[in-house]
């Protein structure tokens, strides 16, 4: 598992290209994955929703456009560079009044049991120390019949592997150095995302977590899954 220590510290480092680097090196399908996960979260139709590993805020806001305004919001990143990119975003743009952003750690969220109807996250999971606890810490801060939403790369179609695997190692972590001046973030992204399981095993950690049963919708060849389940 990922060391929380290193991987805040990775992420300090390239907070301010982050989101042009996510869009480059995803061809732009960020924004599609994100629709996606928007358009399952307004049919739970939630009165609250948390946003965890929210980093620089792009699914936030998101959900802030495309869930009604009086759905309130927030936003929580355990590292504080990408929450402040998240805030410089929200003030320079106007508007999200329904989004607070604000610190704590996945593992050990500072919030009440049963506080919210849903919770996203989003390319964050696979960062986190102890998967499971996370988990069981979502599962916590769920309200009876509250959805959890996790949108995570997975491992692709058999086909698609050679293609992607090529792409991951070889041509990624060179163009983010170019774009973000740390090749050894994005060598150890990829590395995170080679090793994360595929979306049958993760389906298995979720329910281990004590959530019901889970739904899947598998994206862009299988290489992002999209996981709903109900507590």
């Amino acid at each position: 598992m990922p060391d929380p220590v290193a991987v805040n510290s990775m992420f300090s480092r390239i907070a301010r290209r982050y989101d042009v680097a996510n869009h480059l090196l995803s061809g732009g399908v960020d924004v599609w994955w994100r629709r996606r996960l928007v358009s399952a979260v307004r049919r739970h139709g939630p009165t609250d929703v948390l946003d965890l590993a929210t980093g620089s805020g792009d699914v936030a806001f998101a959900m802030s456009k495309g869930l009604p305004s009086t759905i309130a919001i927030t936003g929580m990143d355990f590292c504080q560079p990408m929450l402040d990119e998240a805030v410089i975003k929200q003030e320079t743009r106007g508007g999200f009044a329904n989004i607070t952003f604000r610190q704590g750690d996945g593992m050990a969220l500072p919030l009440a049991d049963q506080s919210f109807d849903a919770i996203t996250i989003s390319f964050g999971l696979r960062n986190m120390g102890d998967r499971h606890r996370a988990l069981s810490e979502m599962h916590r801060v769920l309200r009876p019949g509250g959805r959890l939403f996790v949108l995570e790369f997975s491992q692709p179609y058999r086909w698609f592997r050679p293609f992607y695997y090529l792409y991951l190692k070889k041509l990624l972590p060179a163009i983010a150095a170019l774009v973000t001046g740390d090749r050894g973030a994005y060598e150890y992204l990829c590395g995170s995302i080679e090793q994360y399981p595929d979306h049958k095993a993760m389906s298995g950690e979720i329910t281990r977590a004590g959530f019901g049963t889970v739904a899947v919708t598998r994206m862009t060849f299988g290489s992002v899954a999209l996981h709903a389940a109900t507590k």
